[in-house]
């Protein structure tokens, strides 16, 4: 049990939440939410003890072993890949070391035989015999190839690095396990693995993710940072948010009623007061006036963007046809060859692959980012596009204010109409005034969105639109693109994104493609489809 005792936070004059009163026990998932800069990742740091609160103390049950994710993806690069899994249970890693140096001494005496028979005895009780292959059948679900587990840290990748830490805070069974992020540069697949895993895991689980579709699958409850509070509730983030969006509706509205009982009372005041006949009951209503009080809802940390993609004209029946595409990456491996299909109108396409640079390199061609090397593609005469693609920072290399970037991609110039298209975005007052240069990766994906509504396409394309994005933001994007109207391609790891918005899935294969018209559950869940995409994987 991890008990949480009066605990206080502030940065300066900053409060992000206090006297915290909380306790994480069994084999529950907590998913801890709340707005960019609430202090998530914050707190995690304050339960593992890497920092330490203004008040209050936090206190895990004796006995017990917390495992937590590392954010410092270069911190073991001269490490073995297998020693560093290995390392994330301290105590089992320090004895197979003792043990180890004790057996490796020329000079092994008496006493050095029965000591090793105690580390012997100890590294049994903590099932030490089985802990190679257990780490190396952790890497192996997360994706690290056999032949990896001997290497370097530093000769991995960094999206590779990354499993093998998800897989050291794994190993070893901790009683708290404490994730920022897990599911970070994991394929779904991979995410798919860890989801599993996780359902399997019979201790506590305290974990931050903007993935909605983990946060389903994993959690037993959420702990909410608003308000300065941290509240905790039953069920997965889906039942919370709706459950929050239904209770701020039904509060809305009895303020509502509130304040029009109080304006039809004031008016009656106002108009008999100064009446004799009527002056009696105008008291009446005065005392029944003190009496209202509006449940005030407190301003929550949360901000909705509000994403409206409108069309500036309807699409005829004609909206994109492909024909015998073919591309290589940089290095001169096969993307696609011969790729064709046709875009029917309505159609929500999500684009997957193996190899995202495959689908990154489809839609820079469809809109005009790169040159095919062989085949053709065409558009409907009444198209209009617009394009979030994944690579953008050579859109924010100006020192531009961000009505002055904006107002490059508008037609309408004035500074009023520009202002709305970033206040949407959640970009008010001075903060209209910062350089486009300084923005996160957050800001910049909203500004992009911010010129993608300016153009009022017909047929979107989105190139991994959710990522750097708050789990707010993302749900705003996912609501208005299941309401939009026209044509989309677009290719996101944010599997509920994917499944509630696309129409039709199309995976790119280096020699061919699947085309299916389904959700896109329904596409991986088919048995015969798997038969279909294993026949075409090379």
């Amino acid at each position: 049990m991890l008990n949480v005792n009066n605990v206080s936070l502030q940065f300066g004059k900053r409060v992000l939440f206090e006297d915290v009163n909380l306790k994480f026990f069994g084999d529950s998932c907590y998913g801890m939410i709340g707005a960019n800069g609430a202090g998530k990742s914050t707190f995690l740091k304050i339960l593992s003890g890497e920092i330490s609160p203004n008040s209050g103390n936090v206190s895990m049950e004796p006995g017990k072993r917390m495992a937590v994710l590392s954010q410092n993806h270069s911190g073991f690069d001269n490490e073995q890949v297998l020693d560093t899994v290995l390392m994330g249970h301290k105590e089992l890693y320090q004895l197979m070391k003792e043990k180890d140096a004790l057996y490796a001494k020329e000079d092994f005496s008496e006493a050095d035989g029965i000591k090793a028979s105690e580390l012997e005895d100890k590294f049994a009780e903590m099932d030490g015999w089985n802990a190679e292959s257990d780490a190396a059948s952790l890497l192996s679900g997360l994706g690290i190839a056999e032949s990896s587990h001997y290497s370097k840290m530093s000769d991995l990748e960094g999206s590779q690095k990354v499993r093998v830490l998800l897989a050291q805070a794994l190993f070893g069974n901790p009683d708290v396990l404490i994730l920022d992020e897990p599911t970070n540069d994991l394929d779904l697949k991979t995410v798919g693995w860890l989801e599993d895993f996780l359902l399997n895991f019979k201790n506590t689980v305290i974990v931050v993710s903007h993935d909605r579709h983990f946060l389903d699958t994993v959690c037993t409850h959420i702990a909410d940072i608003d308000f300065k509070k941290i509240s905790l509730y039953s069920g997965n983030y889906t039942f919370w948010y709706e459950s929050s969006q239904l209770a701020m509706r039904q509060r809305a509205s009895a303020n509502k009623k509130a304040e029009d009982k109080k304006k039809e009372l004031q008016e009656f005041i106002q108009r008999f007061a100064a009446n004799a006949s009527k002056s009696r009951q105008a008291t009446s209503r005065k005392k029944l006036l003190d009496k209202i009080n509006l449940d005030n809802m407190p301003a929550s940390s949360r901000r909705y963007p509000a994403i409206i993609f409108n069309q500036s004209r309807e699409a005829g029946d004609q909206i994109l046809e492909v024909e015998g595409l073919t591309a290589h990456s940089e290095d001169g491996t096969l993307l696609f060859k011969d790729l064709s299909f046709k875009m029917n109108r309505g159609d929500k396409i999500t684009v997957i692959s193996d190899n995202s640079l495959a689908i990154t390199a489809l839609f820079d061609i469809i809109n005009g980012d790169r040159k095919p090397e062989a085949g053709t593609y065409n558009f409907g005469q009444t198209i209009t596009t617009a394009y979030l693609p994944n690579e953008h920072e050579h859109f924010f290399d100006t020192n531009d204010n961000l009505v002055d970037w904006l107002r490059e991609y508008s037609e309408n110039k004035d500074e009023v109409y520009v202002r709305g298209f970033l206040g949407k975005m959640l970009f008010t007052g001075e903060e209209v005034l910062k350089s486009a240069r300084v923005l996160s990766g957050g800001e910049k994906m909203r500004c992009l969105m911010s010129r993608m509504m300016l153009q009022e396409a017909n047929l979107l394309t989105f190139d991994e639109p959710t990522n750097h994005l708050d789990l707010e933001s993302i749900q705003a994007l996912n609501n208005s693109l299941q309401e939009f109207k026209g044509s989309m391609l677009f290719t996101s790891h944010d599997h509920t994104f994917t499944q509630t918005i696309a129409n039709r899935v199309i995976e790119i294969f280096p020699n061919g493609i699947l085309d299916k018209l389904l959700e896109y559950d329904d596409y991986i869940q088919d048995p015969k489809i798997q038969e279909q995409r294993e026949a075409l994987r090379p």
